[in-house]
């Protein structure tokens, strides 16, 4: 049996049942809620590993479940949305998802999304403080060890995702990487609603890196391509 325990946030029956019907046959362990309140409930008292998080709950916006798990965790929040526009994934993502799947979608990808979580979970336990460099590029610096990034003395609030990106740029600094290649390693697939992703993620991470007009560009596009993170000077 998968060692993880799943928090299922879902109001709607069909979708609820796939979802569980889909967890049980991958014999993941799950727990379920149907509303914000109880969402947060559980998260505070179960500890689940991953949380799978509807944003049109019928007591809140999923959104504000997610405001409230991270003042205390970090634990992965993968949104399970029927809203499809680029403001709403932005809002989830700013403030603390950390991947967004569109309904409808297949159970091959959110077996996909669910196992990408679970090894970026596991990654984190074996590698915490074993790696002791430091990346800096102009006034931004990246503690690989402490697992968190500075420009100049302000340190980014970056999601899990995000951090991911930044880290996966600093380590090919001049290199244009694909979207294939960078959906591969973040997500570890190349599904279109990754590539769809992965714009607006980097959208809210050159927010945070890049405070103003006047700011460098660490982050270049290639439109059609990819992306690459420029060296400053």
């Amino acid at each position: 049996m998968n060692r993880l325990q799943i928090l299922i946030v879902e109001d709607d029956p069909p979708v609820r049942n796939l979802i569980t019907t889909t967890l049980k046959a991958n014999e993941y362990k799950f727990i379920q809620a149907g509303n914000g309140d109880e969402a947060i409930r559980q998260a505070a008292t179960c500890n689940p590993d991953i949380v799978l998080l509807d944003l049109g709950l019928p007591d809140m916006n999923g959104v504000d479940v997610i405001k409230k798990i991270r003042t205390w965790s970090n634990m992965p929040i993968i949104v399970i949305s029927a809203r499809s526009e680029d403001g709403d994934k932005i809002e989830a993502l700013d403030n603390g998802a950390d991947d967004y799947l569109t309904k409808p979608f297949s159970v091959e990808e959110l077996l996909a999304r669910i196992r990408v979580a679970g090894r970026r979970l596991a990654a984190a336990q074996t590698n915490a403080g074993t790696n002791g460099s430091v990346f800096v590029n102009g006034n931004l610096k990246i503690d690989y060890a402490a697992g968190c990034a500075f420009v100049g003395e302000d340190e980014l609030h970056l999601t899990p995702i995000e951090y991911k990106l930044l880290c996966l740029m600093s380590q090919n600094v001049g290199k244009v990487l694909t979207h294939t290649f960078i959906t591969q390693k973040v997500w570890g697939s190349s599904w279109d609603n990754d590539v769809a992703s992965l714009r607006v993620f980097m959208a809210t991470l050159r927010k945070k890196l890049e405070a103003g007009p006047d700011s460098p560009q660490y982050i270049q596009t290639h439109i059609g391509v990819g992306y690459r993170m420029m060296r400053v000077e």
